[in-house]
């Protein structure tokens, strides 16, 4: 019996690593790239690569190999002081807040990222982009005062900015509506 497309979806495929380097989807039973690996993250498939001949699972290394191809294709996504602080928090007292961290912070933005689309399609109410602005605030703030006392209140010319932006975005979209 078939599984469905859904089933098969849900299912963590397993990638072998060989010590050529090469990396074999035992789903489809093919050789794949690291690009390969790549696009199966975009597209939200889960997956794991083990090491084929002592079974270790490699994924963070692999994972972490991706974002460095990426970032010496010239598709930089990491700014040096983001990737300087990173590093500095290795061996910190606070590593291992870090992870979780970075996933919660990830995960808002990515709603935030769908709320935004959804308002440019006009799902949302009349004001969505203030409200996205006010709630990222409430968040870094949060965040930033968990790590660095005093680090949550915002500056004025920092405000000015977000304002600023704001005004800006409104226009965007009253122009489009």
């Amino acid at each position: 019996m078939a599984k469905s497309k859904r089933a098969a979806d849900d299912e963590v495929v397993t990638i072998k690593k060989y010590a050529n380097r090469r990396l074999y989807d035992t789903e489809r039973s093919c050789y794949i790239t690291l690009d390969d690996l790549g696009t199966m993250v975009r597209e939200g498939r889960e997956f794991r690569v083990v090491d084929a001949k002592s079974g270790e699972d490699i994924t963070h290394n692999v994972l972490t190999q991706i974002i460095m191809d990426t970032e010496t294709r010239g598709e930089t996504l990491l700014p040096v002081p983001f990737l300087r602080q990173l590093i500095g928090m290795y061996g910190d007292k606070m590593q291992s807040m870090v992870p979780q961290y970075l996933e919660a912070s990830m995960a808002a933005f990515r709603k935030n990222q769908q709320d935004v689309r959804a308002a440019f399609e006009g799902a949302l109410g009349a004001n969505p982009l203030a409200e996205l602005t006010r709630r990222n605030m409430e968040m870094f703030q949060q965040a930033a005062g968990a790590f660095i006392p005093g680090a949550g209140k915002a500056k004025d010319a920092e405000i000015a900015a977000l304002k600023a932006e704001i005004a800006e975005l409104k226009a965007e979209l009253a122009e489009k509506n």
